[in-house]
C-alpha cells in the first residue's frame, strides 16, 4: 500500500504557527502532516495547497503576493529534505522520486482569486510548479461561482454553523474561466472542481478535453453536504477519466443529524462513500484527498501515520488487493501521468 493524498492545508497550518511565533517546519510538527508520519504512513505523494481567504486577505496584500509567499514556503521547505522529498513538476518526477525511494510533494492552489483573473499570473504560477487549481473556494472571482453559502444558516440538527452550502445552478465558469480552463490545458495543469458550485462542476464536465479532479470531495448520496459531487456529476467525472479524493471531514462524511455523542464519523463512513462512489463511478474514479491540517478529525484517522488504518479496514470490508491500490494511489497516478507534462 502506498498513499497519494490529492489535497491538504499544511502549508496554511505551517503560516499560522509561524503568525504565532512557532518555529515550525515540514519536517516534525503537531499538525495532521509531516514528513516522518508521511514516511511512517507509507506516503508516495502528497499535494500542498496553497489555500488563501480572499475575504480576510484581501486587506491585507495582495492575492498575488500571498501566492507568491506560499510557493515560497512551499520550495523552501521542501528543499531542507532532498533525501526524504523530491518536487513534482512533471509526472517524471514522480517516476524518479520513486526509484530514488523518495516521496514526492505538488503544489496546488486552492483559490484561483490568486490569479486575479489574469492568465500572466497562472503562467507564472505553473513556473513556481503549480500543477493542480481549482476555480474557487468558497467565493465567488473572475472565473467561477461556488455554492452559494447562507452565513449563519444553523445545521439540521440545530447545531451552530458557519453556513449552510446551497447549490449554485445558475452561475458557473465566467468567460475568463473557460480562458483558464483551456490555458490549463494547454500547460499540462489539472483541473480541480472541488468547491465549484453546481453549474461550474457542469460546465467542466461538459468542455474538458482531459481527465480532470475533484480534490477533495464526497458523495452528495452519503451526505447531503452540497460541497460532495452528485452522483450525475460522479458519473460525469468518471466518463472523463477522473479521479475525486475521499475528504476526511466529519461535515461531509455524515449529515450533522446522523453524528452521535462523542464520535461524529468513523472510518464506516469513510468505506460508505468509497463503496457509492464505485457503484456509481466504477472503481478507477476513487482516490484519496483528506483535507488534513484544513479541518477537524473527529475519528481514529487522526494524521498521516494513521492511513495503514483506512487498509486495514477496507481488507476487512472485503476489497480486493488491486481496489486498494487503485484507491490508494494507482488512479491518481494514472491521471497525472495523463495529464502532467
Amino acid at each position: 500500500m502506498r498513499v497519494a493524498d490529492m489535497h491538504c492545508d499544511t502549508l496554511l497550518g505551517l503560516v499560522e504557527k509561524r503568525v504565532q511565533g512557532l518555529d515550525t517546519g515540514i519536517f516534525e510538527n503537531d499538525l495532521h502532516i509531516d514528513l516522518k508520519k508521511m514516511k511512517q504512513g507509507n506516503y508516495l505523494l502528497q499535494n500542498f495547497a496553497m489555500f488563501g481567504h480572499m475575504e480576510k486577505l484581501k486587506d491585507v496584500m495582495p492575492l498575488p503576493e500571498y501566492g507568491f509567499r506560499l510557493a515560497d514556503l512551499f520550495l523552501t521547505e521542501m528543499r531542507k529534505y532532498p533525501d526524504l522529498i523530491g518536487i513534482v513538476k512533471s509526472y517524471q518526477d514522480i517516476e524518479d522520486n520513486m526509484k530514488a525511494g523518495k516521496m514526492s510533494a505538488m503544489l496546488t492552489m486552492e483559490e484561483g482569486a490568486i490569479c486575479e483573473g489574469k492568465l500572466e499570473y497562472l503562467r507564472i504560477f505553473y513556473e513556481l510548479g503549480v500543477r493542480m487549481f481549482t476555480f474557487t473556494w468558497n467565493f465567488a472571482n473572475e472565473l467561477a461561482w461556488p455554492n452559494r453559502v447562507i452565513p449563519g444558516a444553523l445545521a439540521p440538527s440545530g447545531l451552530a454553523a458557519p453556513g449552510k452550502f446551497v447549490p449554485e445552478t445558475e452561475h458557473g465558469l465566467t468567460e475568463k474561466g473557460f480562458e483558464f480552463l483551456a490555458e490549463m490545458e494547454r500547460l499540462g495543469m489539472i483541473l480541480d472542481i472541488s468547491h465549484l458550485g453546481d453549474k461550474g462542476i457542469f460546465d467542466v464536465i461538459e468542455h474538458a478535453t482531459k481527465p480532470f479532479v475533484a480534490s477533495h470531495s464526497n458523495a452528495r448520496a452519503i451526505c447531503g453536504h452540497a460541497r460532495n459531487l452528485s452522483d450525475e456529476m460522479i458519473r460525469g467525472l468518471a466518463e472523463k477519466g477522473g479521479v475525486m479524493g475521499m475528504n476526511y471531514c466529519p461535515a461531509f462524511l455524515r449529515d450533522r443529524e446522523l453524528w452521535s455523542p462523542g464520535q461524529n464519523v468513523s472510518l464506516d463512513d469513510v468505506v460508505r462513500h468509497i463503496r457509492h462512489i464505485i457503484n456509481v463511478g466504477g472503481i478507477d474514479c476513487i482516490g484519496l484527498g483528506s483535507d488534513y491540517d484544513g479541518t477537524n478529525i473527529s475519528f481514529e484517522m487522526n494524521g498521516a501515520a494513521d492511513m495503514p488504518m483506512l487498509e486495514q479496514k477496507l481488507r476487512e470490508e472485503k476489497f480486493t488487493e488491486d481496489e486498494i491500490d487503485k484507491i490508494f494511489y494507482k488512479n491518481v497516478l494514472r491521471v497525472y501521468k495523463e495529464v502532467l507534462k
